[in-house]
């Protein structure tokens, strides 16, 4: 493979990801709302833990898990901000 076809796979992996990325921040609109409905926090450090382990679990690299760790928590903060700027604009 010479470095345009590597770029282009890389760049058909970063679309992927855009979508899995929009897909997993509705599927946390969701849990915002029925947090929301239910009483519940927006922050759960015991569920982010839980990630965080599961993740590290299934990792085979070539990331580390403290790289698959700052990545996951990246990806969590943003739906935690998301979420609460939509139970913001609910009231």
């Amino acid at each position: 493979m010479d470095i345009n076809e590597i770029r282009q796979k890389i760049n058909q992996l970063d679309n992927d990801l855009l979508q899995i990325f929009n897909r997993r921040a509705a599927l946390a609109l969701k849990i915002g709302e029925v947090k929301k409905e239910l009483g519940l926090p927006i922050y759960d450090p015991r569920r982010e833990k839980l990630i965080f382990e599961r993740m590290k679990k299934l990792n085979e690299g070539p990331l580390d898990d403290a790289a698959i760790t700052r990545l996951f928590e990246r990806v969590i903060d943003e739906s935690r901000s998301l979420e609460r700027t939509h139970a913001k604009g609910d009231d």
